[in-house]
């Protein structure tokens, strides 16, 4: 059973997907959800959901080796992004190459980069009169959005919609596609392990 660890800044809404997904899982289970907030409200879910949470501030991040140590003694085989908004630590990407991934609200490359994300994102999509936008599972490395793009889906904007209908659009796109991607490389995580 792999064990996934989930990194939220905010309210969790992807975070909860990933744990009803994974909740009958015989594949990988989710085993920690850690935030930069202590007042996240996904840290709340993680105590109803009877999961173990992690909180740590700017210092423990720039110095992440505690934030490290978390992970290895709970034996995290897999993270996931979602939703959350600083730059990942380059010991950590080492240590988990190719198993973080990132969600992010747009197409990328397009609406990347430091500061983009949630509402700015949307608002940026608005205001270039986009036809379509959707969203990137990308895999983490040491800048913002650059890493290798995963997977992209799709969805149209109309002339009518504001950044709020905008945004609805993508979270249900990202609550219908993350669970099944995050899944999917687990698995694969776990086929290349077996043959090594």
């Amino acid at each position: 059973m792999k064990r996934i660890a989930i990194f939220a800044s905010g309210r969790g809404s992807n975070a909860r997907r990933l744990v009803e997904h994974f909740a009958d899982s015989k594949t990988a289970e989710i085993a920690l959800i850690a935030s930069n907030k202590e007042t996240a409200p996904v840290l709340d879910m993680a105590l109803e959901k009877g999961i173990a949470r992690l909180f740590f501030d700017k210092k423990k991040f720039i110095h992440p080796e505690s934030v490290l140590w978390e992970l290895e003694t709970m034996k995290i085989d897999f993270i996931v992004l979602a939703g959350f908004l600083w730059l990942f630590p380059k010991v950590i990407i080492d240590k988990f190459s190719k198993k973080i991934i990132n969600l992010h609200p747009a197409l990328l490359p397009k609406y990347g980069g430091k500061g983009m994300y949630g509402m700015r994102v949307h608002e940026a999509v608005h205001a270039a009169n986009e036809t379509e936008t959707g969203i990137t599972i990308h895999y983490v490395n040491e800048r913002y959005d650059e890493g290798d793009i995963i997977f992209q889906a799709k969805c149209p904007v109309e002339k009518t919609d504001t950044p709020q209908d905008i945004a609805q659009k993508i979270h249900e796109l990202e609550h219908k596609h993350l669970p099944i991607i995050t899944e999917k490389l687990v698995c694969e995580n776990r086929e290349e392990r077996k043959e090594m």
